[in-house]
């Protein structure tokens, strides 16, 4: 157990180095592609890394995680919450429950990178890049304020889909 939680520990920390990026980013919408960029970029390039931290306790044959480690899990969950919570706060994001917000968002992300991983797309990585961010901008587009879903709506018109490059 000691040595699965040094390994979380250093997985957790590579993580996050990934998302802090985003915060010298100079706006809300700047950091909160970064924060998703740095969440993508991690769970492709540290598969297994992404993977342990996705697993509950119990199915790495733990009774619980050490408390630091889950302090980490829930800085990490939080720092998702903010970049939500400041999108609303700018007007990029409807306003309602940043929690809930960011736990779609989440769950969206983590759902595509399961059907990746799982080979249930049968897609280069590259392809898989441009569905996961054509994919979250959909999403987007449902979570939005409406003058941020039309400038959306106009970024992707300009954009080739990752089915036509």
């Amino acid at each position: 157990e000691a040595l699965l939680a040094d390994v979380m520990r250093e997985a957790h920390r590579a993580f996050m180095s990934y998302l802090y990026r985003a915060i010298e980013a100079p706006t809300p919408r700047e950091r909160f592609r970064g924060a998703g960029e740095g969440y993508l970029d991690f769970a492709l390039e540290h598969a297994r890394w992404h993977a342990i931290l996705c697993f509950a306790p119990e199915e790495l044959g733990m009774v619980e995680l050490p408390a630091d480690i889950e302090a980490m899990s829930s800085a990490r969950h939080q720092f998702w919450i903010d970049r939500v919570r400041e999108c609303m706060d700018a007007g990029i994001l409807k306003e309602g429950d940043p929690t809930q917000t960011a736990l779609t968002m989440w769950a969206h992300a983590h759902g595509l990178l399961q059907l990746y991983r799982q080979g249930h797309l049968q897609i280069e990585e590259a392809e898989f890049r441009a569905l996961f961010e054509e994919s979250g901008v959909r999403l987007l587009c449902g979570v939005a304020t409406d003058a941020f879903a039309h400038e959306l709506a106009e970024e992707q018109v300009d954009t080739p889909s990752a089915t036509e490059a």
